[in-house]
């Protein structure tokens, strides 16, 4: 593939900014890392003061709003709430959290938290009374501003008697209940007088460092209770190859990723890479996800690349997508799951584009990615990130190709930036994932002969079966090409005879539903499996359910699914 221009901001921050290959990115990718790094002056200041006009952020929501805002509006918006957040006492190092769907608020509302130095922890509307009171005693949570939706205000009111740390509650409308501060767009849009001058002095300083937190993720909790995911300030500098390298996102993109602003991939797809390339970010803004819309908007905004996870591909894929000018459109990714390649080459058979996947963590970015000058292979997480010191590990040995080893990144000469700091407040547990110089991801693959990298499943669900160690997402991959099967899990199940067996839990396709009640549908299913994949990963027991369990950031929870005592 041809070098492709990408002028922006990254020739500040990368040695060799163009790359002609897969090999000329391995041999020359490296960061230049500035002493001091904040985003919010270094980035997006910068870009107001250079390219004023240029839109930033392009929202949209269902009922039929919109806005444009351009970079020197993300910057008139961010120092107002600035001026608002210092008066009413936020300062460096606070934890603020944020609980803010998809509103446009959220993009300067961050923007202005970086300026401040407090850490914002961005989560999900999903949240339940007791999962905003670990939050708030497991981190000492400052300040939670909040959408003013009646759910979201019902489940913070009731947890706030058992959160003596928050000291102030901030919604930014419609509703504003009694006890609450008002984030009004007038404060946004007009502010209420100059920068606190604290902060300007902090931007003199060029604030932010690698041992300054800017940013903090609960886990989506798939084994256990959610841990603290701590980010400095470079973390947002190593988004750059998410975005320039992975994303393939360029100056005049219009790049649309689907995500709740509560979950690590909004930042991953709709902020910091992006904005360093200098596109443009959209947004839609919905409370009930229809594949529909989605390519509705697609079509109208001529979006030009495009991320999801794998699940939002499964529903694109059943849609007759015919019907929409996706013309537009020329590069799309996945991320979050594991892409089954049945949907990868349905995808590429229904648009004539293929699917380039990547792999990384809340703790880290993208660790590995089809790149853009890569084939892809469907199913293949693809490549390491040259970002990252990647290796394939088992019992403290190297593997070699086609064996499966755990996903480890290489510390021990040197930590790169955008792996995370610690697990906040827990010394024990980021020791158990990052010793010896390895920081271990607990997530399992193999690699090919041209070094693309296949997952297998994370470590404590591969299924151990009369000798033979089955990894999960074949066996879902295989049930995937059958068109009744919309969505599955694959789990272990005590075996007296196998120690354990592999048991399919399965979510029938609109139009297969009635399949449910006829006895042979499961053995059909297990032929199936069997004509895919090798007999012996064939689930022995086959469930059918409505939904499978998942987290608040969507990902399937095996652990419910297995019973597991958490």
């Amino acid at each position: 593939m041809q070098s492709q221009k990408k002028i922006g901001m990254i020739e500040h921050f990368l040695k060799q900014a163009e790359f002609s290959s897969m090999e000329d990115f391995e041999r020359n990718f490296e960061f230049v890392v500035p002493p001091r790094f904040n985003f919010a002056y270094d980035i997006m200041d910068r870009w107001a003061e250079e390219q004023p006009a240029k839109l930033a952020l392009l929202w949209t929501n269902d009922k039929g709003e919109e806005h444009r805002f351009t970079f020197a509006d993300m910057k008139r918006m961010s120092d107002n709430i600035v001026s608002y957040l210092t008066g009413i006492g936020v300062k460096k190092d606070d934890m603020v959290m944020c609980i803010l769907k998809r509103r446009y608020q959220f993009w300067p509302l961050i923007i202005a938290l970086h300026k401040i130095g407090a850490v914002i922890i961005p989560a999900t509307y999903l949240l339940t009374d007791k999962d905003i009171i670990y939050r708030c005693h497991e981190a000492d949570i400052k300040t939670i501003i909040a959408c003013g939706d009646e759910e979201i205000i019902e489940h913070i009111n009731a947890a706030y008697p058992e959160c003596p740390s928050v000291q102030q509650r901030i919604s930014i409308g419609p509703e504003i209940p009694e006890g609450w501060l008002a984030l009004t767009e007038e404060d946004i849009q007009n502010g209420h007088g100059a920068i606190d001058p604290a902060v300007a002095e902090l931007r003199e300083k060029h604030y932010g460092g690698s041992q300054d937190h800017m940013i903090m993720y609960f886990t989506s909790g798939t084994s256990g209770e959610p841990k603290m995911v701590i980010h400095d300030y470079n973390y947002a500098l190593a988004h750059l190859t998410t975005a320039a390298f992975w994303h393939n996102v360029k100056p005049d993109s219009l790049h649309f990723t689907v995500s709740d602003t509560g979950w690590g991939k909004a930042v991953w797809g709709k902020l910091y890479g992006q904005w360093i390339v200098g596109a443009a970010v959209f947004v839609y803004d919905h409370d009930i996800f229809r594949p529909a819309d989605v390519l509705k908007r697609m079509e109208t905004y001529r979006i030009t690349s495009f991320c999801a996870p794998p699940t939002i591909y499964r529903y694109l894929i059943r849609e007759d997508l015919s019907k929409y000018d996706l013309s537009a459109l020329n590069y799309v990714t996945t991320a979050g799951e594991a892409l089954n390649p049945s949907v990868s080459e349905k995808f590429f058979q229904l648009t004539g584009l293929r699917i380039h996947e990547g792999f990384g963590q809340t703790e880290t970015t993208c660790t590995l990615g089809t790149f853009s000058w890569m084939p892809v292979k469907p199913g293949s997480m693809g490549k390491p990130n040259p970002q990252y010191d990647i290796r394939l590990m088992i019992d403290g040995r190297e593997v070699g190709n086609d064996e499966v080893g755990e996903i480890v990144v290489r510390t021990a000469e040197k930590v790169p930036i955008g792996l995370f700091n610690e697990y906040y407040r827990n010394a024990e547990l980021t020791k158990e994932v990052w010793h010896d110089g390895y920081y271990h991801t607990g997530d399992l693959a193999t690699r090919d002969a041209d070094g693309y990298y296949w997952y297998v499943g994370r470590h404590d669900d591969v299924i151990k079966s009369a000798g033979y160690r089955i990894g999960p997402f074949e066996v879902e991959s295989a049930l995937m090409t059958h068109p009744a099967v919309l969505e599955c899990a694959v789990t272990a199940v005590p075996d007296p005879q196998r120690g354990q067996a592999v048991k399919a839990t399965v979510v029938l396709a609109k139009g297969w539903e009635h399949m449910k009640s006829k006895r042979s549908f499961p053995h059909e299913l297990k032929e199936h499996v069997k004509s895919v994949t090798a007999a012996y990963k064939a689930p022995r027991i086959i469930e059918f359910v409505d939904e499978l369990p998942k987290t608040i950031s969507g990902k399937i929870r095996r652990v419910e699914i297995r019973g597991d005592k958490e």
